[in-house]
């Protein structure tokens, strides 16, 4: 896929020499937001882009603009277009839009039958995933692969995670299902999703404020218990 400013198309070896910038902004980026991502080595970036289960986008003179990448859970069953990421020069044009619909058909072309899932924080996600046909569930209704899970515990927010026993936190739980039970009822709540989305992520973010006041609250009383205890 091309425009007027990138080339984004699946990643392969070709593309290795980018693993450790890709990683680096991945890092960076959560730390600005004060949410986590599973964090990820630029050896594991490589593996991805030898499987060709990623997407990169470049600008026209080869310099590096954004990134996502595949991953598969229970046996395939599920589906997740994790580490999407852009270079802080090119955001605010797009890109992360048509990276995500490049590695969203990516999933779709090597995983037709999956469910593709993601959890977020960030409102323009939301509405690219909600123009794909993602609606917002439970975390129940994701993947119950103790490996994904597992991956929550490099973010900074994996105590609240826990605390609601691994069914809320910070992030929002999206899901596509490609080929769905109840097709009517899926295509309405599509349809109220894009209707509405600017409504969830109003709601998205007055969760997170109370589930981070909650967490510096439990900070707090540790803090004092520790205190306490050392006198």
């Amino acid at each position: 896929m091309t425009n007027q400013k990138f080339i984004i198309k699946p990643a392969g070896q070709q593309h290795h020499h980018y693993a450790e910038i890709i990683t680096e902004e991945m890092a960076r980026s959560a730390q600005a937001r004060g949410t986590g991502i599973a964090r990820r080595s630029p050896e594991y970036i490589k593996t991805k882009m030898s499987e060709g289960k990623a997407v990169i986008a470049l600008a026209k003179d080869g310099t590096w603009a954004g990134f996502c990448y595949i991953e598969a859970w229970s046996h395939g069953k599920f589906v997740a277009n994790s580490g999407l990421i852009v270079s802080p020069e090119f955001r605010k044009c797009g890109l992360a839009r048509e990276i995500k619909r490049e590695v969203f058909k990516l999933s779709r072309t090597k995983y037709p039958d999956a469910k593709i899932f993601g959890l977020t924080t960030g409102a323009a996600v939301m509405k690219i995933n909600s123009e794909l046909g993602y609606i917002p569930v439970s975390y129940s209704d994701l993947t119950t692969d103790e490996d994904f899970w597992k991956g929550c515990q490099s973010c900074v927010n994996y105590e609240i995670l826990m605390s609601k026993n691994r069914q809320n936190c910070l992030c929002t739980g999206m899901l596509y299902e490609p080929k769905p039970e109840k097709k009517s009822e899926i295509k309405k709540l599509r349809d109220d999703f894009q209707k509405n989305v600017k409504l969830f992520i109003r709601l998205m973010k007055i969760k997170k404020h109370v589930f981070l006041k909650f967490s510096r609250r439990k900070s707090s009383e540790h803090q004092v218990k520790t205190e306490g205890i050392n006198a």
